[in-house]
């Protein structure tokens, strides 16, 4: 009988998602933000956007209930200081150039790419093979 060990993935803990949305956090903490006086952080602003996407909330709305219902996880794991209500988080961040956060996309990604997590996903000469698609979920 042939037994086969099973082995553990191994853990890279700058892979986790804590890891992941703390780079995440600290590249949104890197934008400059124009504003005067702003009473909620562009990073808090930002990171609730993301949270949105990531907690995968149906609409600002939703996410706002959220909010108001004092879910933990958006400070616990998102490390958001102050999340702002929906109407607030539009103001804010659809004036962010959205070139600024490609700071962002490529520090996640230098960081999959050290870590070797694309690695499967090689297609032909080194490339990568993914499917995305985020562009008709919110717009204002």
């Amino acid at each position: 009988m042939n037994l086969i060990k099973k082995v553990p993935p191994k853990v890279r803990k700058h892979l986790s998602a804590d890891a992941l949305f703390s780079t995440v956090h600290g590249s949104f903490g890197k934008i400059v933000d124009h504003r005067t006086n702003p009473t909620i952080s562009l990073a808090d602003s930002l990171m609730s956007a993301f949270a949105v996407f990531s907690l995968k909330d149906p609409s600002l709305h939703a996410f706002d209930e959220r909010r108001q219902s004092g879910d933990p996880n958006l400070h616990s794991i998102y490390k958001i200081g102050s999340v702002p209500c929906d109407s607030r988080m539009r103001e804010i961040v659809d004036k962010v150039d959205p070139n600024d956060l490609g700071g962002t996309f490529k520090n996640i990604f230098n960081q999959l790419q050290k870590g070797k997590a694309l690695e499967p996903f090689e297609y032909i000469d080194g490339c990568y093979l993914l499917s995305l698609d985020g562009t008709g979920y919110f717009s204002s």
